[in-house]
C-alpha cells in the first residue's frame, strides 16, 4: 500500500530509514548531475536535512557510493560463485546472464539505476577504490563469461552481453516500453553474444 505524497508522510518516512533516504538521493543525484558535480549539500538539500544530517550517516560522497555498490557487488559474487560451481559451457553462460539481469531489473529499480550510473559514469568512479572494486568485480563476471583464455572477440562478446542487460534496465529512458519484453529481449541478445 502506498502513501499519499504528502509532507507530512514523507517526512516521518525520511525518518525511519535515513540512510536509505540518503542513498536514495544521491544515486538521484548521481545519475542527474554526475558524481564529480554532486555535493553532500546537495543531498542534503534534496532530502530536506542539514548537511550535519547526512555527514552523521555517511562522511563522505564516496561512502555513500561505497554502500550502493556493496549490494550489487555482493549480488554479482553471489553468481559468480554459483556460476563456478556449475559446469562450463554455453547452458551456465546463459543462466549466469539471467541470474544477473534478475539482480539488475529487481522490482525497486535500484540496481538498475546503479547499472545506468555505472554505464555513464565509468570516467568519474574509475579512479575511486569503489571503482576500481567494482570494475574487479564486473571483470570477474566477464570472466565467467568467457571462459578460461579467451580471444580478444569472446572478452568483447562478453562485455557487450553485461551492456546489453544494462540497457534493458534502463527504465526511465524507454518508459513506453513494456519492462518485462525490455528485460527479456536484453537477455535474449546478450545470451547470443556469448
Amino acid at each position: 500500500m502506498s502513501r499519499p505524497a504528502t509532507g507530512v508522510n514523507r517526512n516521518d518516512e525520511r525518518r525511519t530509514d535515513t540512510r536509505e533516504q540518503i542513498r536514495d538521493v544521491a544515486l538521484e543525484l548521481f545519475a542527474e548531475r554526475g558524481y564529480e558535480k554532486t555535493s553532500l549539500r546537495e543531498i542534503a538539500e534534496r532530502l530536506g536535512v542539514t548537511k550535519a544530517a547526512v555527514y552523521y550517516h555517511y562522511r563522505t560522497k564516496e561512502e555513500i557510493l561505497e554502500s550502493l555498490f556493496s549490494d550489487l557487488r555482493d549480488g554479482i559474487e553471489e553468481i559468480v560463485a554459483w556460476g563456478g560451481s556449475q559446469p562450463a559451457g554455453q547452458e551456465t553462460r546463459r543462466a549466469v546472464l539471467a541470474r544477473y539481469s534478475r539482480l539488475i531489473g529487481d522490482r525497486s529499480e535500484h540496481f538498475g539505476r546503479l547499472a545506468r550510473f555505472m554505464q555513464q559514469s565509468q570516467s568519474s568512479i574509475r579512479e575511486l577504490a569503489v571503482g576500481v572494486g567494482m570494475e574487479a568485480t564486473m571483470e570477474t563476471l566477464v570472466d565467467l563469461l568467457v571462459g578460461a583464455q579467451p580471444s580478444v572477440e569472446h572478452r568483447l562478446r562478453g562485455r557487450l552481453a553485461l551492456i546489453a542487460l544494462h540497457l534493458g534496465a534502463f527504465k526511465e529512458d524507454q518508459a513506453q516500453d513494456d519492462p518485462g519484453e525490455r528485460q527479456a529481449t536484453a537477455l535474449r541478445i546478450a545470451s547470443e553474444l556469448v
